[in-house]
Order: C-alpha cells, then structure tokens, then sequence
C-alpha cells in the first residue's frame, strides 16, 4: 500500500499548488475592476537601447491613448543608438504627442536602464510617472486604467500583468508560456496569500512623491532588479501597491536564438533568489517537473509512477489552459501544449543553476550579483553602457 501511495505522495505538493493558483487566479479576476475616471497628467518614461523587432509600433501603441494630458519621453545612452532615427520618425508621425527625446552618456552605478530613467526623469512635467520596457506594446484605455487606482490617495504604485499572445517559432512559445504557466499563477497566489509588496517591470505607474520620498531612482541605480526593488520600497515606505487587472502585450523577437533565452531566464532566476530567497527556495517544492521524476524514481517506474506522473499533467494542463484561455487570454494553449513537459525541465534546472551561482549576462553585460540585490560590472564589457548595440538590446527590460 505504501509502496502504491509513495509516487502519488510525491505529486501531491505540485498538485496541491495548481489548485491553489487557479484559485487565486479565479478570484482576482472576478473582483471589479476600478472605474477608469480618474485621470490626471502622466509622464510616460521610455529607456530605450538599440532595436526590438518591431520598435516603431511598439513606441506608436503609447501615442494612441485615450487620455486627456500625457508626455512620453525617451532616454538613451548613445548618440549612435540605432534606436533615435525610429523616435526621430514617431515625432514625425505623431507631432500632436508631447514627446521628448534626452541623449546622456553619464553613468551613476551598474544598473544602466535605471541611469537612463533618471535622465528622463529629469524631463518629466506630471505627478504621475510611467515606466515602461521598450518591447511592451498597449491598447488605447492602457493609462486609463493603470492611472485610476491612484483616485486613492494611499496608492503609491500601480503594476501591470503582462503576455505574449504572438508567438514565432517554438523559442518564443515556450517563453510566452513562462508568462501564464508560470509568473501569472505565482503572481496570483502572491498576491493573493501575503499581498502585494513588488513591482512588475513591464508596466509601473508609481506617484511622483512616493518614488521621491524612496530616494528616487537614484536608489535602485546598483540593482538588478529594479522593478521588485521599486516596489518594496515603496511599499516598506508605507504606500499600497495595486496590481491592475490590464493586460500590456510583450512583443518578442522571432529570431532569439536558445541560448539568449536560457540566458535571461538564468537572470531572472538568480534575480528572483536574491530578491526573495526565501520564497524562491520554497518554490522549489511546488515545481511539477521533479515532482513527477520522483514519483517515477520512487516507484521504479511503475505502473503506479507513471499514474502519478500522468495525473499530475492531466491536472497541470488544464489549469495552464484556463489560465491561458479564461484568465491571461493569450491564446497560446492547447495549442502549444505538448510543450509543457519541456517548459517545466526548463525551470527546474534553472531553478536548480540559479541557487549556485552568482553572474548574470545582461545584454552581453557581465555582472555579480551581490546579497540583497546589487550588481557590480565584471570585466571591461561591463563599465560602459555604450558596448555594442545589437538587434533586441535594450536598457528597458530586467
């Protein structure tokens, strides 16, 4: 009987947790969303380096908005940034949009996109400031509705959720599927167990005098996750963060090769373990992947191992496809389904390579990774943000 029990014991953590984050999932999504009235100025800040497949429309999503008063304004490093003839275009193409383009070399610490928000922060006229990644595309109500919890005076930041429904080729799939099959139940679950206390970097809406009473960006210049570092402070600051219920579109490239992907999976993993190492070993546990290895394992590959490795798929499959079809709305399952084992392997030995090291490669930067968050250059690559530019590369994406 225990021999029977052992492979489906084995499951039961990775089981257990799939319910739990539809749970939460479902729950998050049925509340009413904030009432999109409240609409005050907002200054729009775009760190941009080098190009991403399709930058034009990328930038041309945020000057469609539906939204009486805003200002988008651009930061970049190099005045040979392939990058400034598209935003050179986008002022041509949209002369009614406020925009603003700021070209500085300087550097202030290690964190390169966030030396180039605080040149633009410079430039910003609004009480209210959003930071975007360069590869991020928006709907027309995308302001209005990351702009209307801050009716609340106690709101300090506002973060986004964010997908991928294009997808080229099976590298893009099985990264896109990272965001429902993964970020998006973890976030769920975060949020809904311990509450909101960090911020997503696809999309940020903070309060001007939320991020000043931090110290402004000149506080998150030596970390690498700046994003989370955004949000906990202004949350240990005393403000409340609010996740919107908003999708923004991550736009990705067709041609990234595998090796950059696992690449930057490896940085947000290590990313992840010194912003919340706790939480990010516990994550360990509710992995499906070696849940269903060690049933096998235990079993001896038995008929009982292989029920217990089916079922916990069967279970992991339609949550992810819920998830997919009724919550994210990506439309990448079923499609991409048989996938799924794969994308788990991915995670599990990333998870697994993440907890021994300590260098990240960012945007062919090389960087150690210190306790609590910080990054110090490694080598000449990294004491410049002006190293070569190439096609993807930006300083608005962690």
């Amino acid at each position: 009987m225990l021999r029977e029990a052992l492979p489906f014991l084995a499951v039961a953590p990775a089981l257990a947790y799939a319910g739990i984050t539809l749970y939460c999932g479902r729950s998050f999504f049925a509340a009413p969303a904030p009432l999109a009235d409240h609409a005050p100025p907002v200054s729009i800040l775009k760190p941009v380096r080098g190009l991403d497949g399709d930058s034009f429309e990328n930038f041309a999503s945020f000057c469609r908005q539906d939204y009486p008063c805003y200002q988008i304004v651009f930061a970049v490093a190099s005045p040979e940034d392939p990058v400034i003839p598209v935003i050179r275009q986008l002022m041509t193409a949209y002369p009614e949009t406020d925009i603003e383009l700021v070209v500085d070399p300087a550097v202030h610490g290690a964190n390169y996109k966030v030396c180039n928000l605080m040149h633009a922060y410079a430039r910003a006229k609004h009480p209210l400031l959003v930071v975007c990644d360069s590869d991020i595309r928006v709907g027309e109500q995308y302001l209005r509705q990351v702009c209307a919890p801050f009716a609340d005076p106690k709101v300090g930041l506002v973060t986004s959720l964010y997908r991928s429904s294009e997808v080229q080729g099976t590298g893009c799939a099985i990264e896109a599927m990272g965001f429902c099959c993964e970020m998006m139940p973890n976030v769920m679950t975060a949020l809904k167990l311990e509450g909101l206390s960090f911020a997503l970097g696809a999309s940020m809406a903070v309060r001007r005098e939320a991020l000043e009473q931090i110290g402004g960006f000149e506080a998150l210049v030596d970390y690498l996750a700046d994003d989370y570092q955004l949000g906990n402070m202004i949350h240990r600051a005393g403000y409340r963060l609010e996740l919107s219920p908003y999708f923004v579109e991550s736009m990705m490239r067709g041609d990234e090769k595998l090796s950059e992907l696992l690449s930057r999976q490896l940085r947000w993993g290590r990313t992840m373990r010194v912003s919340r190492p706790g939480g990010y070993l516990a994550s360990g546990v509710t992995l499906p992947f070696p849940g269903a290895v060690l049933a096998l394992l235990v079993s001896g590959f038995s008929a009982a191992g292989w029920g217990a490795a089916a079922l916990l798929y069967l279970v992991r499959s339609l949550v992810c496809t819920m998830y997919s079809q009724l919550l994210v709305k990506d439309r990448l399952l079923p499609r991409w389904l048989w996938l799924l084992p794969f994308r788990d392997g991915l995670s599990f030995g990333v998870w697994g390579l993440s907890l021994i090291g300590n260098r990240v490669r960012w945007r062919g930067d090389l960087f150690l990774l210190e306790r609590g968050g910080k990054i110090v250059p490694v080598g000449e690559q990294g004491k410049s943000p002006l190293s070569p530019l190439r096609k993807g590369g930006d300083a608005g994406s962690t």
